[in-house]
């Protein structure tokens, strides 16, 4: 089991590295030129995000800015195409862009950078109610601390070293939201005595797991704005009266079915049953159709009905018992009539 168990954390330490020796292939000691500043609005290209690391289909590879200028004035009045790493989820676009003739020049500032510098990013986890943070309006999950005007930040420690040397001063912040896409600056004022833990009051999250997503491709809404319009005045669809519901007449002929509540007669064009044909025909048994309007009261009647004629209870119509007299009580026996006994023979009076 123990030689088992020793391959099996071999082959996952195997699978955890060689993921990790690949991420960190594509940033460590990579560089290009980082967007400063972009002057030219037709160009897609977002200042400190975006790093131009090819151009016309090579690699650059080389930090002299007058090799790069060289090729851009080469291509005037024609069209470059400019591979750019963007920071926003690491990703590689390509552009072609149309080079003027006077000045043959894209309007961006550059600067050699390692790609590195991106990570070195704080992710807003969360905010505490009333602390420095809060009071600053920054925004839990969405919010990323990506710089300071007032010096270099660097590592993880970085701006907690930062945060120190402004307490109870004003600290200027570069921050970025991922769900509005936007950068704005911020101002937070650091302290102890705000009556919370730290001197923010928020919870910073720094690594590989806090790098900038992706942007999304449409910002999400934010409370009260309406999701989708469906284009139907709710008011007035309040106010409408609602339709009465109305049963539809019995079409005239072919096959179709009726309801056990609604009575028609049939079409002129059928064919009724064949005269006689009743006597020789199996005798069926007769179903009623019971009308809902009337209730259970007359269902139970005819059912009540019917139990008396199997019962042979007497019924008014049929010779039932007298009632009693009302008074005198039972009539009287009336005594028996005499008879004359018959003459014997051979008697003379």
């Amino acid at each position: 089991m123990s030689v088992f168990g020793a391959l099996n954390r071999f082959i996952s330490r195997l699978d955890a590295d060689t993921p990790t020796e690949t991420q960190k292939s594509s940033t460590r000691g990579a560089y290009g030129f980082q967007v400063l500043r972009n002057k030219n609005a037709d160009i897609q290209i977002e200042p400190w995000f975006d790093f131009v690391i090819g151009i016309n289909g090579r690699t650059i590879d080389s930090p002299d800015p007058n090799l790069f200028s060289t090729e851009v004035r080469n291509c005037a009045g024609n069209t470059i195409s400019l591979g750019v790493w963007s920071a926003k989820g690491q990703r590689i676009r390509e552009l072609y862009i149309p080079v003027p003739t006077d000045p043959p020049n894209l309007g961006l500032s550059l600067q050699w950078t390692p790609l590195a510098a991106t990570e070195d990013v704080w992710h807003i986890l969360e905010v505490t109610a009333n602390s420095p943070a809060d009071v600053a309006g920054l925004l839990p999950y969405g919010d990323y601390v990506i710089g300071s005007p007032e010096g270099l930040v660097r590592g993880e420690s970085g701006l907690p070293e930062l945060v120190e040397d402004y307490l109870e001063r004003p600290l200027r912040l570069l921050v970025y939201n991922h769900e509005y896409n936007i950068t704005r600056p911020v101002t937070i004022t650091p302290s102890r005595n705000w009556g919370g833990q730290g001197a923010l009051g928020c919870i910073l999250g720094f690594g590989a797991l806090h790098r900038i997503p992706a942007a999304l491709d449409e910002p999400p809404q934010a409370p009260g704005e309406t999701l989708f319009d469906t284009g139907i005045d709710e008011k007035q669809a309040l106010a409408a009266p609602e339709p009465v519901a109305t049963i539809a007449s019995p079409p005239q002929g072919g096959d179709f079915l009726v309801p056990a509540n609604l009575a028609f007669q049939r079409a002129t064009g059928s064919p009724g049953p064949p005269v006689g044909a009743g006597s020789k025909a199996k005798k069926h048994r007769a179903h009623h159709n019971i009308s809902p309007s009337k209730g259970f009261d007359d269902y139970f009647a005819e059912g009540e009905m019917k139990s008396k004629e199997q019962d042979h209870a007497p019924t008014s119509k049929s010779g039932a018992v007298p009632p009693p007299p009302k008074a005198g009580g039972p009539p009287k026996a009336t005594p028996p009539v005499p008879t004359a006994e018959p003459a014997a023979e051979g008697d003379v009076d």
